[in-house]
């Protein structure tokens, strides 16, 4: 059993910075972490890998600092790292993200499950794990919260919906992204720790992905941000009393007065 676990370093503040020229987030200097879903990721990837045997890949596409972030999912028991890195890969926004990390899966080619997190904390589009299985061509099953079953060619998981969970059957490979509710993360270990220090990290640009420039960066986002904004505070609201027929008359009232 073959596990691809994709990966974000998420800014570890609520205090971020906003470059005013590209709308994009400063992340230079600022202190950063896994993604917290994506720790969920990481723990059911080892825990297939215990149970089937197999490896666990871990992959992150971002500037040289997310090599902590790989490191770290070394330490908690994932048997490699690659960071996908490249100027390049500046601004891209979700469709071009989920493209470029395609580019790298395919690129190790031989796999039977990608998990990721549902969403990530900086963004919570949730739309690269789907975006990455639609540039694989592979089936995707979102929000799970358990995986049942396993079998050579087909895996059966419950997800969640609104109204409760829903069991469904996918073949394999497929990608998945997990909620919390799917597993409890653990703490890495000394020996993991000690073993992740000196593993040696691939890193792999745009070139060695072959990717399409048109396809990546911010240039190749089909989506961008053209303006960020807080929204003024709301003013307080009109508690109306009487009657039902006055509170109509009042309500119209005051609907107009705002017109």
């Amino acid at each position: 059993m073959n596990v691809i676990v994709c990966i974000k370093q998420v800014p570890n503040t609520t205090q971020v910075s906003i470059n005013p020229e590209t709308n994009t987030l400063i992340r230079e200097g600022v202190e950063c972490v896994i993604n917290p879903f994506d720790m969920y990721a990481i723990e059911e990837g080892i825990r297939l890998r215990e149970k089937f045997g197999g490896k666990v890949t871990v992959i992150s596409m971002g500037p040289p600092q997310a090599e902590e972030a790989l490191r770290e999912g070394i330490s908690l028991g994932c048997d490699e790292g690659i960071l996908v890195t490249d100027k390049q890969f500046a601004g891209s926004d979700t469709w071009a993200t989920s493209y470029v990390l395609s580019r790298a899966i395919k690129k190790i080619g031989d796999f039977d499950i990608v998990i990721c997190g549902k969403q990530a904390s900086d963004g919570d589009t949730a739309q690269v794990g789907p975006g990455i299985s639609t540039h694989l061509d592979i089936p995707q099953v979102t929000y799970v919260k358990k995986i049942e079953e396993i079998a050579a060619t087909k895996a059966r998981v419950e997800r969640m919906i609104e109204e409760g969970f829903e069991i469904i059957e996918t073949p394999l490979p497929c990608l998945l992204t997990v909620v919390k509710e799917i597993n409890e993360p653990r703490l890495p270990s000394l020996k993991g720790k000690m073993r992740a220090k000196k593993a040696d990290i691939t890193k792999w640009n745009a070139e060695d992905l072959n990717c399409d420039f048109d396809k990546i960066g911010l240039d190749g986002s089909p989506t961008r941000v053209v303006k960020i904004f807080t929204p003024p505070r709301r003013k307080g609201g009109v508690i109306l009393k009487g009657e039902l027929h006055e509170i109509v008359d009042k309500l119209a009232g005051e609907l107009k007065n705002e017109l």
